[in-house]
């Protein structure tokens, strides 16, 4: 079908497509390499329930794996192109089945590399399709199916052709095998540094995850501790530097930090803003649904960015704050300070570093108000001692990777306990600014489950509205 033949299905339309003329000299390219391809004017339904009518174009590219096949997909053009890439998916036959891969789901949605760093005008159709054919050359997308399995895919074809209409949100029961099959809580690790790999094996070591991808982001063949997990083969643990890779994971954990020349301590900021700005889309983009879990510093600034750079709701963003210190805090009290009474409400909350301070979630019930400053000042002694015990103690990698399984363990298996983390502080003790504190947290399988009220202190109030004015403060310097 050519472009002239047809404009009322394959020329965009002026009032819906930004870039008309752009996007109508890219389809001409694809009609004259891929004559097969027919193009429609449809409604596309997005995951929020939104609709919009869209150009698509749906036929088959040739993919040679052994012999010659004719692979049938479908790609939506969004009303941005060519500044934003086009939603893709295969369109089995009744004969044919998914085979769920690196760059295919269950629901026949293509994900690809050429996808995630798409940019105008470097990017195009063709050179999209290329890279689809080349992948397929490596992973066979579909296979044939004999005729009673061919009746039994019926229903799994009804679902395909609901989400190439559109509906996105609908999921494919398919039993049909593939890579993913049987991981139900994936965790995906990004960043192979010192903590990307202590993380690894913090998690292995728990049993937290069914399947661990570590996402390796370096320049190069891999060289050590990614070497290492390799030769070792520590079980259900994939190293890749594919953003696809890390497709419906559950918590995304990132634990990257710029090494460049900067300067000044805002450049470094700036410089893992810029960092996050190619790492959370994407990550987004292939785990929708996941809880987001920041250990890069500065922890509260850099969960505001992922916050930011995600837009996921804020119970699905937290950073890994002060869940270290307080686990500690408790640990001294209990079993140092012999205070087991006060650790169960003892907490270590506000900015990670020198600005953090021990507060409390409930007191205990006195007579009088005497008796009520005598058991603050006691508990205070008490608390300052922990805190003076635990100065000396650093934050290495491999006990920074204990706290971050302890908390993906908490959000996979849903257990609602309570931790100090990195959270949304706006509306809590009189901040009224978008910046993220360790703040004592249920957390469950969607993230933060709810927020636990501290007791009223107005020296520790004055602390938090300090640490969030200082970073609110720089977080106003930043280019996002």
């Amino acid at each position: 079908m050519t472009l002239v033949s047809q404009p009322d299905t394959s020329t965009p339309p002026k009032n819906v497509y930004k870039f008309r003329d752009l996007t109508i000299e890219e389809l001409k390219n694809v009609s004259m390499t891929y004559p097969n391809f027919t193009f429609s004017m449809n409604t596309y339904t997005f995951k929020d329930g939104s609709q919009k009518d869209l150009l698509n174009f749906s036929g088959t590219v040739p993919v040679k794996y052994g012999n010659s096949y004719n692979i049938p997909i479908r790609l939506w053009i969004l009303d941005s192109h060519p500044f934003a890439p086009p939603i893709c998916f295969l369109k089995p036959t009744a004969n044919m089945g998914i085979a769920v891969g690196k760059h295919v789901d269950a629901r026949g949605r293509i994900y690809l590399p050429y996808l995630q760093n798409w940019s105008h005008p470097k990017s195009t159709l063709i050179g999209l399709i290329k890279e689809m054919i080349a992948k397929f050359e490596e992973e066979l997308p579909l296979y044939s199916l004999s005729s009673s399995d061919a009746a039994r895919q019926s229903e799994l074809l009804a679902y395909i052709a609901k989400i190439t209409e559109g509906e996105t949100d609908m999921k494919s029961r398919s039993k049909t095998g593939g890579r993913n099959e049987g991981y139900f809580n994936k965790i995906t690790i990004v960043g192979a540094g010192d903590l990307g790999i202590a993380c690894v094996l913090a998690v292995a070591a728990k049993d937290v995850a069914d399947k661990v991808v570590l996402l390796d982001l370096s320049e190069g063949a891999a060289k050590g501790g990614t070497m290492d997990l390799e030769i070792f083969a520590v079980p259900n643990v994939e190293i890749s530097k594919d953003f696809s890779a890390s497709a419906d994971s559950k918590v995304v954990v990132l634990t990257v930090n710029s090494l460049g020349n900067a300067q000044t301590y805002l450049d470094v900021i700036q410089s893992n803003v810029e960092l996050f700005r190619g790492i959370i889309p994407a990550v987004s983009h292939y785990s929708q649904n996941a809880v987001l879990l920041v250990a890069s510093h500065p922890v509260e600034v850099m969960t505001f960015v992922s916050w930011k750079l995600s837009s996921f709701p804020k119970s699905r963003v937290i950073g890994v704050g002060a869940n270290l210190d307080s686990e500690r805090f408790q640990y001294v009290l209990t079993n140092l300070l012999k205070a087991e009474v006060l650790a169960k409400d003892a907490w270590v909350i506000g900015e990670q570093g020198e600005d953090k301070v021990p507060s409390w979630t409930s007191c205990n019930v006195v007579a009088s108000q005497t008796e009520a400053m005598a058991a603050h000042d006691s508990r205070e002694k008490v608390a300052n001692r922990a805190m003076e015990i635990l100065k000396g103690k650093g934050q290495r990698s491999w006990s920074v990777g204990l706290s971050v399984a302890d908390l993906a363990d908490s959000i996979l298996k849903d257990k609602r306990k309570v931790h100090s983390v990195s959270t949304l502080a706006k509306g809590c003790c009189n901040i009224n600014s978008e910046v993220f504190l360790s703040l004592p947290c249920i957390l469950g399988a969607s993230g933060v489950i709810e927020m636990v009220r501290l007791e009223e202190d107005p020296l520790v109030q004055e602390k938090l509205q300090s640490s969030a004015g200082s970073i609110h403060d720089l977080q106003q310097q930043l280019k996002l």
